[in-house]
């Protein structure tokens, strides 16, 4: 598919090929200008030019025009590279044409101005850099080293050959102007780039959030509903241990399933608990390490069947923290991922000091693919077979929200690293815990 260059995007924020459609555009202007000049002083014969010579630099850059132009019917990316030695094809031909056409003295010489701007709001420092420069040393060559003409010589009817001070403050203009074109437009350019980086993350960020709240009102409809029916379980399977307490096979069974039942009824009283609790901004204190151990024992309990390995390392730096209660659920749910991955081979390593907690949990799964990374945690986007995307989502925006970092990595030789970084709210010791 062709790529298009058509104007749909501020010009210092829009990509490489359409930076070079413009580029075709302003050349084409310029060959059509210079052009029609050497037409008419053709035509009008007072004037002695070298024409044989113009026309062959004017020819050859009406090719690279041309080139360009089908260059970007092609479905291939435009590097600054190759916009960069487009620039310096331009160059090179006006050079010619101005050393054929009176040098510094021919009024067209301040074009190189225009390649310097372009440069400067569309390519890094360094290009702009060497644009500069050589078009300085161009400009300042071309007052020395030219075919001169009468025309358009300031000095002409005098009987040396020295510069002339207009001609010198010409070419002073220029230094400064293309100083001052180098310095500011590629720091102003650079800075317009970060901003539109910077509101490409805060849209992404909004939108995840309008995500997280739909997320929550549905959830908090679930929960009120699924009170019934869990109350309905317990009963059952109350009467179902009773009935056949004498089937020890089907009694261990049953018994998980009354602790997986009573599990999901506690994570609905936290719900409503963690509301109440949190409404008033008071959060809950902990010792960090009992705070670590208690999320790993829930975790255990929601999944007996996993096997895991638990490293806190030793003479970690005891505190009294605050974290939001919906830190614990955050970590549960990578815990959770991890275990769905490879529910036989986990490692928890938990790490801590007085400016933050790290977890890095290690699984043997299959990894992350490349393409699916770039996605996790921005939308509803799962690597599971059965999963709903919404765990890594909701993870990513709680740590987020309070401070800390998530990140995925792949494991050699296979499985996945799940990196959290969180920062500490320490608690003064003279302060009671509010449990």
């Amino acid at each position: 598919m062709p790529q298009k260059t058509m104007i749909n995007a501020p010009f210092t924020l829009a990509g490489h090929a359409q930076h070079l459609g413009y580029w075709v555009i302003i050349r084409t202007l310029i060959l059509i200008c210079l052009g029609i000049a050497a037409v008419i002083f053709l035509w009008d014969g007072t004037v002695n030019l070298p024409f044989t010579e113009i026309l062959t630099a004017l020819v050859i850059l009406t090719s690279v025009n041309l080139l360009t132009f089908v260059r970007l019917r092609k479905p291939l990316a435009v590097t600054q590279m190759e916009f960069f030695i487009q620039l310096l094809v331009d160059l090179a031909c006006l050079t010619a044409v101005f050393y054929f056409s009176g040098g510094a003295n021919n009024p067209f010489v301040s074009y190189f101005l225009v390649p310097i701007c372009i440069c400067a709001a569309t390519l890094s420092g360094r290009y702009t850099l060497a644009i500069a420069g050589l078009s300085v040393m161009s400009y300042s060559l071309l007052l020395f080293f030219h075919i001169p003409l009468p025309i358009l010589s300031p000095h002409h009817h005098q009987a040396d050959h020295s510069i002339n001070l207009h001609v010198l403050g010409m070419w002073l203009n220029f230094f400064i102007s293309a100083c001052l074109i180098t310095y500011f437009i590629v720091k102003m350019a650079r800075d317009l780039r970060a901003q539109e980086a910077q509101l490409n993350r805060w849209r992404e960020d909004q939108l995840r959030d309008e995500q997280v709240m739909a997320v929550a009102t549905l959830a908090a409809g679930t929960a009120h509903e699924l009170g019934t029916p869990l109350s309905t379980m317990k009963l059952l399977l109350s009467e179902l241990r009773t009935e056949y307490k004498n089937v020890d096979p089907l009694q261990k069974d049953l018994q998980l399933l009354q602790e997986q039942v009573n599990q999901c009824a506690n994570t609905l009283r936290e719900l409503v608990a963690t509301a109440e609790q949190t409404k008033d901004g008071q959060l809950p204190s902990d010792n960090i390490s009992n705070y670590c151990n208690t999320i790993i024992e829930r975790w255990k309990i929601m999944r007996p069947d996993v096997v895991s390995t638990i490293n806190i390392a030793p003479n970690q730096p005891d505190m009294i923290v605050q974290f939001h209660p919906t830190i614990a659920q955050a970590i549960i749910n990578l815990l959770n991922n991890a275990a769905d991955a490879s529910p036989q081979n986990i490692e928890i390593d938990i790490n801590w000091n007085a400016q933050n907690m790290q977890w890095a949990i290690k699984d043997s799964g299959a990894g992350i693919a490349e393409e699916v990374t770039a996605h996790l945690g921005k939308s509803f986007i799962s690597t599971k077979t059965k999963g709903l995307g919404i765990g890594l989502l909701l993870t990513q925006a709680t740590i987020n929200r309070y401070g800390g970092t998530v990140s995925l990595h792949n494991r050699v030789p296979r499985g996945t690293i799940t990196r959290l970084e969180l920062p500490i709210t320490l608690v003064s010791p003279t302060e009671p815990l509010a449990i």
